[in-house]
């Protein structure tokens, strides 16, 4: 094989190409992804490090007064070790993987993608990326149905970066409610964090008040408007229904309108 078409092949042309495609496109957190990935040789002998895949999402982090995007890897599964890949072969791997609970949710503007990857060494590594659609788990539709019981709207969903609450993820990923009945005039909006565990779900609310009075101006320009609430929603509780939940989230918020 000649000098050219090895350089060639080192920044792309000519090179090793991969493409996955997924048994579905639809998930959940905590699901399973499956599918088989397709990887045609070059117009050289290329040495394959590994094959790889990357669950990712991107994330807003706040930097000297602007919102920067940032990409986070949610997961990676390692599919090969390395091998020998001949010019023109063609080999399939197929795959199945558990997903993480904390996957996030494709909501609003969230977007969650696979990344599949060939690392090559010496040259261009040849990826391919599929857009995945990540649903709710049983256990967050219970919620999020619980939610929609006391009338809240679902107003936004954003990943936003949050080390210190995002586990082993730099971000959380929050789910943003404004009252529309019930709680019109009391709250100005509900968040919700979810913490999957197993079969049970722990919630972090922040709960934000709305000014009223003197003393509520006050409590909102301090910052003290605000409260945090830790909810643990065990399996015979969801399992009660959503609208068992939906009286114990009553409960909560109204023991904190203060």
């Amino acid at each position: 094989m000649s000098f050219f078409k090895k350089m060639l092949a080192s920044v792309g042309v000519g090179a090793a190409k991969v493409n996955t495609e997924l048994h579905t496109t639809e998930v959940m957190p905590g699901g399973i992804l499956s599918g088989i990935v397709y990887i045609q040789g070059g117009d050289v002998i290329q040495e394959i490090d590994r094959i790889y895949l990357l669950i990712k999402t991107n994330y807003i982090r706040e930097s000297n007064d602007r919102k920067v995007k940032e990409t986070a890897v949610v997961a990676k599964y390692l599919l090969t070790d390395g091998f020998t890949l001949q010019p023109g072969a063609k080999l399939e791997k197929n795959f199945q993987f558990d997903l993480p609970q904390n996957l996030p949710i494709t909501l609003h503007r969230a977007d969650v993608w696979v990344e599949t990857g060939l690392d090559i060494s010496s040259a261009v590594d040849p990826s391919d990326r599929d857009r995945i659609h990540v649903v709710p788990s049983r256990e967050m539709n219970i919620v999020l149905e619980a939610i929609d019981i006391l009338g809240f709207k679902l107003r936004e969903v954003t990943n936003d970066y949050a080390p210190r609450l995002g586990g082993n993820l730099p971000f959380v990923q929050e789910f943003e409610f404004v009252p529309t009945s019930k709680f019109r005039g009391y709250l100005d909006e509900l968040e919700v964090l979810f913490y999957p565990m197993g079969d049970s779900l722990e919630l972090l609310l922040q709960i934000d008040r709305r000014a009223r009075g003197l003393r509520g101006m006050l409590s909102e320009a301090m910052g003290t408007d605000e409260t945090y609430v830790r909810l643990q929603l065990h399996k015979t509780q969801l399992e009660r229904g959503a609208h068992s939940v939906a009286q114990d989230l009553e409960n909560i918020i109204s023991e904190h309108l203060g």
